[in-house]
């Protein structure tokens, strides 16, 4: 699997990430990253937790990183439960969450798969 092919799986912009970090090398260590981060982590336990102000900025955490690495698919649903929580609770946000959480998972995956084919 390829870098590019990886980003197909996650739902991602292979060529809008490479042309910001102009270099493979640099999108791929940046991509490897996004694994060891705990924000995904924060936000199920904040959830669960009914704790609005830390899944929102759990939530914000990983729309900016999506952002940053062209994510697509996981930012625009790390966007929408965002904007659900930005306030105050909304009726929406355990439904979101769920997308959140599903787009996650698909992201890891394809990470996993580039990081094991690749053998990194």
């Amino acid at each position: 699997m390829t870098l590019n092919e990886c980003y197909a799986a996650l739902g991602g912009d292979y060529n809008e990430v490479i042309s910001r970090l102009r270099s493979e090398r640099l999108v791929q260590k940046f991509v490897l990253k996004f694994l060891e981060d705990k924000s995904f982590d924060t936000l199920v336990a904040a959830m669960a937790g009914h704790d609005r102000e830390t899944a929102f900025r759990a939530a914000h955490t990983i729309k900016g990183m999506c952002q940053n690495l062209s994510f697509t698919r996981l930012g625009d649903s790390a966007h929408d439960l965002t904007e659900a929580l930005r306030n105050e609770w909304s009726d929406s946000a355990d439904a979101l969450f769920e997308k959140v959480r599903a787009d996650y998972i698909a992201t890891a995956a394809a990470i996993d798969r580039f990081k094991t084919e690749t053998g990194l």
